[in-house]
């Protein structure tokens, strides 16, 4: 057991301090990992919402053509979408937008956009906006 002393008003005083395991402080770490992912997931959604089909007046977002965006930890961005239409003549447009615009964000590593078709898309995936917008409601 360590003894300390400590002055005060010029009296002594023995202070005994058993010792004590070191605690490792809180990994922010991850906090600032976690944190940062959604930041960049968040710039990355607000960055979709200016990728427009050229035939539909609703960024793709909103029209639910985005299915999954995956930021991993050295900021790599996945993202699968969809068309609303296999067959859609604008495809190779909307995805090299996606890819360019996402590619813009500072922090983003590579980008990778993955067309797939699986589950087909309808219009229940539109956001209330979008169904607004469109007069679906």
């Amino acid at each position: 057991m360590a003894v300390s002393t400590v002055t005060q008003n010029k009296e002594n005083y023995n202070i005994q301090m058993s010792p004590k395991k070191a605690q490792p402080l809180p990994d922010n770490k991850q906090t600032m990992e976690k944190t940062d992912k959604l930041t960049i997931e968040e710039k990355v959604i607000k960055m979709l919402k200016t990728v427009y089909d050229p035939e539909i007046p609703v960024d793709i977002y909103e029209l639910g053509m985005i299915y999954k965006i995956d930021v991993d930890d050295d900021f790599n961005v996945n993202i699968d979408m969809t068309l609303t239409a296999p067959n859609c003549p604008a495809a190779d447009f909307i995805m090299e937008d996606v890819h360019q615009k996402i590619s813009s964000i500072d922090e983003v590593g590579q980008v990778n956009v993955n067309l797939v078709f699986e589950p087909e898309w309808d219009k229940s995936m539109m956001s209330e906006e979008a169904k607004l917008d469109l007069g679906f409601l």
